[in-house]
């Protein structure tokens, strides 16, 4: 093949009864072979499969995770810019997101996946689908201010709003950043106050997060052999 990508969905024949060829390479066997997810490979190709397979490592993880950071924050600007762009708060976002922070990880990592890559992607995705919700109440909040601070223009009360304002007690930027994420991280929960849309809005976060799952998965190439008996050629 020219590819030198084992191929499983076919079955290879070879001219003679009791030969087959290489999945990778397409060469007859003779001799020692192996099974790669059960095709038969020579040994050359099991060698060089063997080589290209991507190891796990702490720098695999930690790549993959500074990836998958990005690929949350790109998330949440989609989120966020849909939302805000069209006034339509949609749940449907969130599969794109878990999309989007697994194959960041994936390539991060350079195509090594397993449980801790899956850990890290359920959680980015998460955060991100979560603390959308917080710039999108702060902008929600600020229209509303907008439109009841013109509509009191010529109120004394209105007037008064500095010297109010003034002794009221500030609060810190760290804390107020603090709270807002908080509650940010509990959005998803605390939107069942409404049953229906909170319950469909939880269930598509969980399909979007179960997607980010399934991509960081590890990719399992499983190699038998060597085998000194004659390859048979079976249809797959």
């Amino acid at each position: 093949m020219s590819s030198g990508v084992p191929q499983f969905a076919t079955a290879e024949y070879a001219d003679k009864a009791g030969e087959s060829v290489c999945k990778s390479c397409g060469q007859k066997i003779s001799g020692e072979y192996y099974r790669i997810n059960g095709a038969p490979t020579c040994a050359n190709c099991t060698q060089r499969i063997k080589e290209q397979i991507p190891q796990d490592s702490h720098s695999s993880f930690v790549r993959g995770v500074l990836f998958g950071v990005g690929g949350a924050i790109l998330g949440l600007g989609i989120y966020v810019a849909f939302a805000l762009g069209t006034g339509w708060i949609v749940g449907y976002v969130s599969l794109a997101v878990g999309y989007i922070v697994g194959k960041a990880i994936v390539l991060g990592s350079r195509g090594v996946g397993g449980r801790r890559y899956q850990v890290a992607a359920v959680l980015l995705t998460y955060i991100a689908v979560s603390l959308a919700a917080v710039p999108i109440a702060i902008s929600q909040h600020m229209k509303q201010t907008s439109v009841q601070r013109h509509a009191q223009v010529n109120d004394s009360a209105t007037a008064r709003a500095p010297d109010s304002a003034a002794r009221a007690p500030r609060t810190s930027l760290a804390r107020a950043v603090g709270v807002l994420a908080l509650i940010g991280l509990a959005s998803p929960f605390l939107k069942l106050a409404d049953p229906v849309r909170g319950i469909i809005g939880l269930i598509i976060l969980l399909v979007g997060i179960r997607i980010a799952w399934t991509i960081t998965a590890s990719r399992q190439v499983n190699i038998s052999g060597p085998i000194s008996e004659p390859v048979q050629a079976t249809p797959a």
